[in-house]
């Protein structure tokens, strides 16, 4: 029989995907210009693309030059969102969930992006949302997940993924089908081309002072890479994508197209230091794809030279396409997501030197009682992940001392990086392993009163619940392995079968039991069940 491994405990018994027949639709409004595909299911799991439309429009220079997005430029993004709405009303895109649009860098950290976003939807009625870098690079391993499986070109193989936008720069070390490694760096091409613009640099010099600030922002990433020997560097992007079409003897490896490091070189030597307009002349660039070109491309060439390949592998897919798969599954969160968010904590407490076979069986009552008490909390999901994830890691805090340790489990977890989960996620995750024991909830307690209401409710509710699960671990030893768990009047009866001795767990309920009875209204009973 096969190992389970954890993060297959979670996510074996996950229902089917519920795969939609129709298309969906994905509008990213980047950095240097807007972008929407279409798709419909290729009954294989993957995704067909139908339609896809491109418009430049200048978000990065507003941002990076002078920290809000001006009026003109608003203008023009309300003008493209209506031409792109004109071309999907053949598509019948009714239903909420088949149409979804999103803003990356260069709206985030616009000044007046509130006000950016209000007059997008007064003007066309579209709901922007913004992404958070986690999220940007969660789905780029949706786009990417077919390379690493059975048939794929990178089946079984090690590969960092690379993606440098116009205002971050993603990575992703894959090891086979696992994600080892993910970080993001504020490193994008139009926001380094932007920085260096306002030097006043004569153009000769910009290619190395490129090369010094890319050094400088991805020396420190690069440190925390174990990348082996044979081990494969894949790029993402709109420019690499370009590159390749410019490069005479680039070369197909299936779905990737191959350029060995001396031809990057050679290309980037024609393009950098040359000023934008001259290279929307030769190339055929809009202006921000000029501006960004030689920095993206610099980058890249950096990075290949760090890990001492000879070659770059150039994939086709983009972020949209990982957005458009998680649409057409209806699944935000789907097994292979978990899996590696899962592994990813797993990674984390083991730094952290968690004792892994407790943090585990709490993390599997815990969703054996989430599960079960699921018309009780009413939760997502989403939440069910964020309560395996406190769970494997509450008593990560024991590494700094044993007193307070569940204030010090927080704090390290607020202060970490899990694959998959953004910032206000891995808030959620460290308050509740926080409340896994001591002090109930309060608003006056830090991070906790910041939250709105849903969120404060739904931290109390995952937090009752983790408290129920530790205490069924008291002894540390596993010896409950299974629980049956189901409400009996004002009381959430749960049943262990075949353990003679619940002493030591009926002890440790009475004592966290509180906060269940407080936030549920109903009190924990354990019983016995098959003596």
């Amino acid at each position: 029989m096969k190992k389970q491994t954890t993060s297959d405990r979670l996510v074996s018994e996950a229902p089917a995907r519920d795969t939609r027949s129709g298309p969906a639709a994905a509008i990213e409004i980047g950095t240097s210009s807007v972008r929407m595909s279409v798709a419909q299911p290729d009954g294989q799991g993957g995704i067909e693309i139908l339609e896809h439309l491109e418009q430049p429009l200048s978000l990065g220079k507003d941002t990076f030059s002078k920290g809000r997005i001006g009026k003109e430029t608003s203008g023009e993004c309300v003008s493209i969102l209506r031409r792109f709405k004109e071309v999907l009303e053949p598509y019948a895109l009714n239903a909420p969930d088949q149409l979804r649009v999103v803003a990356t860098t260069a709206v985030r950290e616009a000044r007046n992006r509130e006000a950016f976003l209000d007059r997008l939807y007064i003007a066309t009625g579209l709901q922007v949302s913004l992404l958070e870098d986690a999220e940007v690079t969660r789905h780029a391993y949706l786009g990417s997940q077919r390379l690493f499986e059975k048939g794929g070109p990178l089946y079984k193989q090690h590969a960092l993924i690379m993606e440098v936008g116009g205002g971050s720069t993603e990575m992703l070390m894959m090891t086979g089908a696992r994600v080892a490694f993910s970080q993001g760096c504020r490193l994008g091409s139009l926001r380094l081309y932007e920085i260096l613009k306002s030097s006043e640099a004569p153009a000769a010099r910009l290619p190395r002072l490129m090369e010094s600030h890319i050094e400088r922002n991805l020396e420190s990433a690069l440190a925390g890479i174990e990348f082996p020997d044979g081990a494969t560097f894949v790029a993402l992007g709109g420019d690499m994508r370009f590159a390749v079409q410019q490069i005479a003897g680039a070369r197909q490896q299936g779905s990737l197209h191959v350029v060995s490091v001396k031809q990057l070189q050679a290309f980037v030597d024609k393009v950098a230091g040359r000023p934008p307009d001259e290279l929307v002349t030769r190339l055929h660039l809009t202006f921000p794809e000029a501006e960004g070109l030689a920095p993206a491309l610099l980058a890249y060439l950096y990075v290949a030279r760090q890990l001492g390949v000879s070659s770059v592998h150039v994939a086709r897919t983009t972020m949209r396409e990982g957005l458009l798969l998680e649409m057409i599954s209806r699944h935000a969160w789907s097994p292979q997501v978990q899996r590696q968010t899962i592994q990813s904590a797993i990674d984390l407490g083991r730094k952290f030197q968690f004792d892994e076979m407790h943090g585990t069986h709490v993390a599997v009552l815990s969703k054996i009682l989430f599960e079960a008490l699921q018309e009780e909390h009413g939760l997502d999901a989403r939440h069910g992940l964020l309560l395996y994830v406190a769970a494997l890691l509450h008593e990560v805090g024991l590494l700094i001392s044993n007193v307070g340790h569940h204030k010090h489990s927080m704090y390290l977890i607020q202060n970490s990086e899990l694959f998959g989960l953004g910032r206000k996620d891995i808030g959620l995750v460290a308050l509740i392993a926080r409340y896994h024991r001591k002090a109930t909830p309060s608003p006056l307690h830090p991070f906790y009163g910041e939250l709105d209401r849903q969120d404060r409710v739904a931290v109390a509710k995952m937090a009752a619940i983790l408290r129920v699960a530790d205490a069924l671990e008291r002894s540390h030893h596993q010896h409950i392995q299974d629980v049956r768990c189901f409400v009996e009047r004002d009381h959430v009866v749960i049943e262990v079968p075949h353990v003679h001795d619940l002493t030591l767990e009926q002890m440790a309920l009475r004592e966290k039991g509180n906060l269940f009875e407080e936030v549920y209204g109903r009190s924990v009973v354990l019983r016995k069940r098959g003596y």
